[in-house]
């Protein structure tokens, strides 16, 4: 069916509601707006939906959140796992809590118990309850960092880490095979209450969250000598953040937090930010000024579904000093495990986990503590797939794991990236290191001398709609025909893609496999630890331009990773050309 059929069936259908059909009256003149919400599906990939909130099958609404829910629960009776019910949580962007209940009652409809949040709660405390509760799936309502107009829907399966194979492909196979919206079922919620089959879940799980989040804390005796001395700004960017990781902090003893009181309440137009991306600079403004005035030691800020945590550390002179997520992540990893060394001892199978995008100091630090590495791709629920294994076979244990988009997790009780848990360990690490006459800069500083100055960073252009996806293709289609030799002086050694599974040695020729699964990522290996990796976004429409180098001194480092940049934004000025 073409995409204006679709548009008059939605405005002639009885199912759909009169707003919905008031919304596409609206833009009846505009063919091309008909054509961007009705050309295809909006996509369900291998975590979900994400996608513009509005009337359409190519926008996130009640329908196709219903859709999307009818394919997940005629997968989860074909598992025969239905009795174990689905966990559902949502986040403080417009229609989250609709859809979660949307969610719900279908799943309710399908003879599926639906757990659901009695408010918002961080995407981390999902996965936590979907394993808490002994679910078989978990649903999270977010558009994690994404502007105000979009919203989202992440599937998690019974281990507490987002879908992967062969669970994406089943669900996904499930929700593409619905055609007909009129056979997707619903129930009335206070039906679906009296049935058992809609739950009002809160307070339990967040004290049993709460103390898992306690249990990985190293150095108690650090936060009980010298918190009091320390101060904390906090942002939870508008979001989930606020209330849990200011519980958290206070029960450990940390008595001067301070939130930013323009983004501490839930307000899904993120009215302080043009959108509520903790990488940006623009979402430590407030921040920063407030900490400028309390002298504060360590800035903080959540996004909006609080699993990824962006950082700002004051140095000796007064300072302030960014932390990317590789930067915080390193600092987080070696506390952690060097920490733990010192206290318990290291598991002979211990393992630190990074993604493919992930600076190369974490394979530094492994190597000093003499703990493995291993390298899955980009996405946290490849790193909760390696600790599901770990399980599993009896064999590993894991330390810590990261990813460079400010993401981590400690301990094992979530299966995906925990800005809360996180907050936490930074917060314990400035006191640890308080303690001993440092500040959190000074340790940055020390890993750098005892690992080497790597630094890395990232180009990314957005191209949207339909000739934007295509753009997109045809950059990755251009370098996968034509592998650069050289990037910025440096030779490539190897060219890396995980779509084809090759790995080519660009002197010999050889050919070996790469790996892991398919996926549209390229990456090059050069000298002196030096890369560069190529992957479109699996959130935005954007292609993405990672690279690291390594540094003799911050100041070579620095020059060596700017060179890198402008020579990445002129192979893709060249591209578009």
């Amino acid at each position: 069916m073409e995409y204006m059929e679709k548009y008059q069936e939605w405005l002639s259908n009885p199912y759909f509601d009169e707003d919905t059909k008031a919304e596409l009256k609206s833009i009846q003149d505009n063919e091309n707006e008909i054509k961007e919400r009705f050309y295809q599906d909006l996509e369900f990939g291998t975590a979900g939906l994400r996608g513009i909130i509005g009337a359409g099958t190519n926008r996130m609404n009640t329908y196709v959140v219903r859709k999307a829910t009818q394919g997940l629960a005629n997968y989860i009776k074909k598992s025969g796992k239905q009795d174990q019910g689905v966990a559902i949580a949502y986040d403080s962007r417009r229609m989250s809590p609709e859809f979660a209940d949307v969610a719900a009652l279908c799943l309710a409809a399908n003879g599926i118990k639906a757990y659901v949040f009695e408010s918002l709660r961080p995407t981390p405390e999902l996965s936590f309850a979907v394993r808490k509760l002994g679910c078989i799936a978990g649903i999270n309502i977010t558009a994690s960092h994404n502007p105000p107009e979009y919203n989202g829907y992440k599937v998690y399966w019974e281990d507490g880490a987002q879908i992967t194979p062969p669970h994406d492909k089943g669900i996904m196979a499930d929700v593409k095979a619905i055609t007909d919206y009129t056979t997707l079922k619903t129930m009335d919620l206070e039906a679906a209450k009296a049935a058992g089959l809609y739950e009002v879940i809160g307070k339990e799980i967040d004290d049993a969250y709460m103390a898992e989040l306690k249990k990985q804390v190293l150095h108690q005796d650090a936060i009980d000598a010298v918190a009091k001395d320390i101060k904390i700004v906090y942002s939870p960017l508008h979001g989930t953040g606020n209330i849990p990781a200011r519980r958290v902090l206070k029960e450990l003893g940390f008595e001067n937090v301070y939130v930013v009181p323009e983004q501490e309440l839930p307000d899904g137009e993120f009215p302080t930010v043009s959108y509520p991306n903790p990488e940006a600079d623009e979402a430590f403004e407030l921040g920063l000024k407030l900490a400028k005035e309390l002298d504060a030691d360590l800035v903080l800020a959540t996004d909006p579904d609080a699993d990824r945590l962006g950082v700002r550390v004051k140095d000796s002179k007064g300072e302030y000093h960014t932390l990317t997520g590789n930067m915080s992540g390193c600092l987080l990893a070696d506390y952690e495990i060097g920490e733990r060394k010192e206290l318990k001892g290291l598991p002979e199978d211990g393992y630190l986990i990074k993604t493919i995008v992930t600076t190369n100091m974490a394979d530094a630090i492994a190597k000093y503590y003499g703990v493995g590495v291993i390298e899955c791709l980009t996405g946290f629920k490849y790193i909760g797939q390696q600790i599901l294994g770990f399980e599993t076979s009896g064999k590993g244990e894991y330390l810590f794991g990261f990813e460079e988009s400010y993401g981590c997790l400690i301990g094992t009780h979530a299966r995906d990236k925990d800005a809360i848990v996180a907050t936490m360990a930074l917060a314990e690490a400035a006191a640890y290191y308080k303690s001993i006459g440092m500040n959190l800069w000074d340790a940055m500083v020390a890993m750098y001398e005892r690992y080497g100055y790597y630094k890395d960073d990232i180009k990314s252009i957005t191209l949207k709609g339909i000739e934007g996806l295509a753009k997109i293709q045809e950059i990755l289609d251009t370098l996968r025909k034509n592998p650069p030799t050289e990037i910025a002086g440096y030779k490539v050694l190897k060219a890396r893609d995980y779509m084809a599974d090759t790995v080519k040695d660009m002197e010999t020729g050889e050919v070996t496999p790469t790996g892991l699964p398919s996926s549209n990522v390229l990456y090059y290996d050069m000298p002196d630890g030096t890369w560069l990796c190529v992957r479109p976004s699996g959130t935005e429409p954007k292609v993405k331009f990672y690279y690291g180098v390594k540094g003799t001194s911050l100041e070579d480092a620095d020059e060596k990773s700017a060179a890198m940049g402008k020579e990445v934004l002129a192979m893709i000025d060249a591209m578009l050309a």
